[in-house]
């Protein structure tokens, strides 16, 4: 994987948490309906066991080292 790969990946994973972060959010707080809690919660937990495996990845892969 490039460089510019792996800053794409991290982007992805840091925009994946913010949009968990605002979905966990509505989920606990502004929706009534059990149903849609339940999918909200569940996209949101999906999104950041994403971007955490995807940090995982990148932290430990470390630099490409070269072109």
């Amino acid at each position: 994987m490039s460089s510019m790969d792996k800053m794409w990946l991290s982007f992805y994973a840091m925009g994946f948490m913010v949009i968990s972060m605002g979905l966990i959010y509505t989920s606990r707080y502004k929706l009534k309906n059990r149903l849609l809690k339940i999918i909200f919660a569940l996209v949101a937990y999906s999104l950041l066991l994403f971007s955490f495996l995807a940090m995982i990845y990148l932290v430990f892969n470390g630099p490409t080292g070269g072109s």
